[in-house]
């Protein structure tokens, strides 16, 4: 706590507040993203959602759209299911302990220890990756976390190390304190350990090993997957977009339609509008969207749509003819906006 109040992270925008409302939105971009990226979407949320029930009043393509570039888009979604829920179950107030708070939607235990030790000063822990490989290497926990018993009692002993006196300002700059630690100091690679305060009671630190921890076996799997994208513009220079299923990858994001081959892009395109209302066909340049879990390759192809066959099919349900004005509105994967503004704007 010492250590966070001289050289700890403390101009923050969430880190002035205790309403649970903005620290939970930090929380939530937070996750899988850099500080330096969150700062802006957190104010342009704030601008658009500056309360809890201005977000559940929301429509869901309007946070997508907002959220376009921060990627995992579960966590957008969910976001918007859980102000709702706030507002319907809680009466616009967030729950005030962390076992409440881990109810609601896209709310985990180490999120909700984090609202409940900032906001409310409860004496829970949280162990995100940063705190995690701190415990790990003060305590040379080498018990394999993909092992569900084995990081339920790194959540003991993180329960433990939680301060008992004073509370209301010692849980958050402790919760705090631990974060930072783990981001600036003890480091995943290179950890600058003649610098950490807790140099001295880090049992890894003494063995010399602390890149060994945190100790987990299980690897992600990745995958690939070729995806081919008909990009069909009319006159006007609007593009038909299509809102993606509620499951899977860009969840309800609209894109352009995807195929899994040429040639059913080539057959979806000419049964749509025919051979005479689709000339000079163009395959861009294919580029690499990378998941966390699987490497997409994504193949363009510009088909220009006369007016008139246009017309034939404005009225599919969840589909639109967009022009860069009413694509800026909508949830679009980043690299979909990257490629319309490129190709198109």
């Amino acid at each position: 706590m010492q250590w966070q109040a001289s050289h700890g992270r403390n101009h923050l925008p969430w880190q002035q507040t205790r309403d649970p409302y903005r620290v939970w939105l930090s929380e939530i971009m937070l996750q899988q993203t850099q500080v330096s990226t969150v700062l802006g979407y957190y104010q342009r949320f704030l601008d658009a959602f500056p309360d809890v029930a201005s977000l559940a009043a929301a429509p869901q393509d309007a946070v997508l759209a907002l959220w376009s570039g921060l990627g995992y888009y579960s966590r957008a979604r969910n976001l918007h299911k859980c102000a709702q829920t706030v507002m319907e179950q809680w009466g616009g107030a967030f729950p005030q302990t962390a076992e409440e708070l881990a109810t609601l939607p896209g709310i985990g235990r180490s999120t909700a220890g984090a609202i409940s030790s900032f906001c409310f000063s409860e004496r829970v822990p949280i162990l995100d990756a940063n705190v995690r490989r701190v415990l790990t290497r003060v305590l040379a926990f080498d018990a394999d976390l993909a092992q569900s018993r084995n990081e339920k009692q790194l959540w003991e002993h993180a329960q433990q190390l939680c301060p008992t006196e004073n509370l209301h300002e010692a849980m958050p700059r402790y919760t705090q304190g631990m974060m930072d630690l783990g981001a600036s100091v003890c480091t995943s690679r290179k950890p600058t350990c003649l610098v950490c305060p807790l140099h001295s009671e880090c049992r890894a630190a003494r063995a010399g090993n602390p890149e060994n921890y945190p100790v987990r076996t299980r690897k992600i799997k990745r995958s690939s997957e070729s995806w081919w994208l008909l990009l069909a513009v009319d006159a006007q220079r609007r593009v038909w977009l299509q809102k993606r299923p509620q499951a899977g990858i860009w969840a309800g994001l609209y894109s352009p339609p995807v195929f899994e081959d040429y040639a059913a892009l080539q057959s979806h395109a000419q049964a749509a509008w025919s051979q005479d209302g689709t000339r000079g066909w163009q395959d861009l340049p294919g580029f690499l969207h990378v998941l966390t879990h699987k490497d997409l390759h994504l193949h363009p192809v510009l088909v220009p749509v006369d007016q008139a066959h246009a017309a034939l099919v404005s009225e599919v349900d969840e589909s639109c003819w967009a022009d860069a004005a009413a694509w800026a509105e909508l949830g679009l994967p980043a690299p979909i906006r990257k490629l319309l503004d490129a190709e198109l704007a």
